[in-house]
């Protein structure tokens, strides 16, 4: 390394070889502020060219920003309230009520929300009648009593909005 660095010190004792180094540093010099300067100019580009008023401009753009992404949180957080209330799950039990009644005519059909509120329809098909019933839900149980086939439909409805 020490001799690397004598070849060079005996190498520029020429003043022709030293005006040359000189020169060349003064071109990469000149060339490196050009850049620099053309990488100013792109920094403060905008409608006046000033950078302080390029950072006011991003710095409203953020407050606008987060304004609406808060906007959007509220919004969001409404619609998932009421998506937890609205209907998520329908299912339908096919029976017989009757001995001779074929076809499977009757039926129970459970309309529930997230939280396992909602109502049951049933209908008992006869030949000389039909009759239809409704029971409200309130966390998959009804106060009135639910048959056999309406808490099929509801088992079956909390299985189909838990999937």
């Amino acid at each position: 390394m020490y001799s690397f660095i004598n070849s060079i010190a005996n190498y520029l004792q020429d003043p022709l070889r030293m005006a040359i180094l000189a020169s060349l540093i003064v071109i990469l010099l000149v060339i490196w502020i050009i850049r620099l300067e053309m990488k100013f100019r792109k920094l403060t580009a905008g409608a006046s060219g000033n950078l302080e008023e390029s950072i006011t401009h991003l710095k409203n753009n953020q407050k606008e920003a987060e304004k609406f992404m808060s906007e959007m949180e509220k919004y969001l957080t409404d619609v998932e309230k009421r998506l937890q209330k609205s209907v998520q799950a329908v299912e339908t039990v096919r029976f017989n009520a009757f001995e001779g009644v074929g076809a499977n005519q009757s039926f129970a059909t459970a309309i529930m929300n997230q939280h396992g509120d909602g109502v049951v329809f049933s209908s008992l098909y006869g030949r000389e009648r039909t009759s239809v019933f409704s029971k409200p839900l309130k966390d998959h149980n009804s106060e009135h009593g639910l048959s056999e086939e309406e808490k099929m439909a509801v088992k079956k409805a909390q299985e189909t909005r838990d999937a």
